[in-house]
């Protein structure tokens, strides 16, 4: 599965503060945090694709890519691991700033689907 990066998009009333908080959250979960440090995985934000048209709160999305280093990654646990991240990270965030944090979509796409 070494063609597929994972996607991270935020819905809603997300920021770019809220993309970048949750990028530096997820830099510092383990198992993550040992996978980028080893090069086996890159972690970026880019302009977030329009896959159906629906309304963001911001225009950045956040990817994880296995490099080719990291190509004995298993695919499956590591999107599992992102979600769980991702839920940390509301769960933090609703804790230290008022109001309900955005929803995340956390999905697999295939490099050639942008």
């Amino acid at each position: 599965m070494a063609d597929q990066d994972i996607c991270i998009r935020l819905d809603g009333s997300a920021t770019e503060g809220d993309v970048t908080a949750l990028r530096n959250w997820l830099e510092r979960e383990k198992p993550l945090d040992d996978l980028l440090r080893d090069g086996r995985l890159r972690l970026f934000e880019r302009p977030a694709a329009d896959r159906g048209g629906a309304p963001m709160g911001t225009s950045q999305e956040i990817v994880i890519a296995v490099t080719s280093a990291g190509a004995t990654v298993v695919f499956q646990e590591l999107l599992e691991q992102v979600r769980n991240g991702v839920r940390a990270w509301r769960e933090n965030r609703r804790q230290v700033e008022d109001g309900e944090p955005p929803q995340g979509r956390v999905e697999p796409v295939n490099r050639d689907d942008g």
